[in-house]
């Protein structure tokens, strides 16, 4: 059977089990806080799709160069039906 450099790990000292600990609960804290205001960002978002999707309808986009192609009602796809739909952070 092979060994692994991971099979022979040192143990963790108690400085850097705090350390570890310390650092999970700051980044723990960073993701809430970008998790909040993405959250709070749904209603604009919403807004912004809106618009977009308007625009490919009526003016349409440039698909290469100067070609615009308009995109019927049809071929946009609608938006899931779950709470989490326009979450951004995972």
């Amino acid at each position: 059977m092979s060994k692994y450099v991971q099979d022979e790990k040192p143990p963790m000292t108690a400085e850097a089990k705090a350390w570890l600990e310390k650092e999970t609960a700051t980044q723990e804290d960073r993701y809430k806080a970008i998790v909040d205001e993405q959250d709070g960002l749904i209603p604009e978002r919403e807004k912004w799709y809106a618009e977009f999707l308007e625009i490919v309808q009526t003016k349409g986009f440039n698909f290469t160069g100067d070609q615009r192609r308009v995109i019927p009602k049809e071929e946009i796809a609608e938006k899931p039906d779950r709470p989490d739909a326009m979450r951004v952070v995972w």
